[in-house]
């Protein structure tokens, strides 16, 4: 008799990766409909491919100028993308299912803690109700403060759009914008004064980028700092000082670059936009194109860094480059205990943090050399555009759509990589060795 096959059973990290690779598939399909574009005709596959891959991983790099080239249906199939890409998939299927009243088991319970990135299994349900109604509030606040700006300029009905459709760019770090009627490509640039758009866009971008669980810890905490976790404060003071100093040094480094014709506060307010947005958001009010040298070194930092675990933004993480310094400090002073706040951090953390930011260096190396190969333009600028994409940032010196296909592949690769994490997707699909049952001998070699 024959034995009957056994039931195919992913993973958590299989699961996510497979339910974002179809939902990028659907939506490209969609892309491609005439009715998604004004022309009125099909889109080109792979225009729609990057541009749905860009939007469900909330990045922000585009090959056609989303303004001008997408109808209002097209539009609004980004703008779901970035949401469901945003607060996550499972995220999403957990909502509905909730809201029609079905059970959810602990397999998918396990997968949903894998997808937000939280620390135990219970009060999960719980937590997506959070995330879904701080979401909403943050957005619709956002909304509305930005089509106070928007009425005005673009009358009621397109000005509320555009409130609510760069709110949800914002909070997701997605950096989509429509403000190709300003110029295409331009993003912000036209607002690099305003007050008003810059600091609201600038805080959903900061908030949606501390992570649903700081927002949970603080909100518990009723904002005690002494009974936050350790995981929030980390994560807030890493943000502060990744906002403050590069404000200060964009201030001053971009003042015969980039903000040159600038005033004195249009240049602090542009700094400090500048600061913001590269963790990960892809808005941008100066022209990229023209940072300085040290300028677009710093914004690759920083891009590289990103936001938070459990977050709307990408890049190795601020707690893990907290990590990556505190295991440094402690291997410096000859030590493996590792003390923050009272508390100590277990050293297999480093580990797993070196792997992660070595994974993700090798990623931007590799795709900046071959892109380095095929396209006629400068290191710098390959190099801001493959740390863009695996950081699901979205700032580009305007090279994007200039790509060949081959480059723009590998972008696409870029990121979706990081967006499910390097880490997830190596363990995901990587083959699973069994230590064997021997201890092999110890040998030191020399290193440093």
């Amino acid at each position: 008799m024959l034995n009957k096959p056994k039931k195919l059973k992913l993973t958590s990290a299989q699961y996510i990766i497979l339910g974002y690779l179809a939902f990028i598939f659907i939506g490209s399909l969609l892309l491609t409909l005439p009715i998604s574009s004004k022309s009125g005709e099909f889109t080109p596959y792979l225009t729609c491919l990057f541009t749905s891959t860009s939007a469900a991983c909330v990045t922000g790099l585009v090959v056609v100028d989303t303004a001008l080239h997408w109808s209002l249906f097209g539009q609004i199939i980004i703008l779901l993308l970035i949401q469901i890409g945003g607060l996550g998939i499972m995220t999403v299927i957990t909502l509905v299912a909730v809201a029609l009243g079905k059970k959810i088991g602990l397999y998918h319970r396990t997968v949903l803690m894998v997808s937000s990135n939280t620390l135990k299994l219970g009060g999960i349900i719980h937590l997506v109700r959070r995330i879904f109604t701080g979401t909403i509030i943050f957005e619709g606040l956002g909304a509305i403060l930005l089509s106070i700006r928007f009425c005005p300029e673009l009358g009621f009905w397109k000005g509320v759009y555009y409130g609510i459709f760069h709110s949800v760019s914002a909070f997701c770090n997605a950096g989509f914008d429509l403000m190709g009627i300003n110029g295409e490509f331009s993003s912000l640039t036209h607002y690099s004064g305003d007050v008003l758009v810059n600091l609201t866009i600038a805080f959903l971008i900061i908030i949606g980028g501390l992570g649903f669980f700081v927002w949970g810890d603080l909100v518990d905490s009723k904002w005690h700092l002494s009974k936050l976790k350790l995981h929030t404060k980390i994560v807030l003071g890493v943000n502060a000082v990744l906002i403050i100093v590069p404000t200060i040094l964009f201030f001053f480094l971009e003042k015969n670059a980039s903000m040159q014709n600038a005033s004195v506060w249009e240049r602090l307010l542009m700094s400090f936009f500048q600061s913001v947005t590269p963790r990960t958001a892809g808005f941008n009010t100066v022209n990229l194109a023209a940072l300085s040298d040290s300028g677009s070194l710093l914004t690759t930092i920083l891009m590289y860094i990103g936001g938070s675990p459990g977050s709307t933004a990408g890049g190795i993480k601020t707690t893990t480059f907290m990590v990556i310094l505190l295991g440094t400090y402690a291997t410096i002073r000859n030590t493996d205990k590792i003390v923050i706040g009272k508390r100590r951090l277990d050293f297999r953390l480093v580990r797993q943090s070196l792997t992660i930011a070595t994974l993700y260096l090798s990623a931007i190396l590799c795709a900046t050399f071959i892109i380095c190969a095929v396209e006629p333009y400068s290191l710098k600028d390959i190099l801001f555009e493959t740390t863009s994409a695996i950081g699901t940032v979205g700032l580009t010196t305007g090279i994007t759509p200039l790509l060949h296909n081959s480059s723009k592949i590998i972008l696409i690769i870029l990121m979706f990589v990081g967006r499910v994490g390097a880490l997830s997707l190596a363990l995901a699909f990587g083959d699973k060795q069994k230590n064997p049952p021997l201890n092999r001998p110890v040998e030191d070699i020399l290193i440093g």
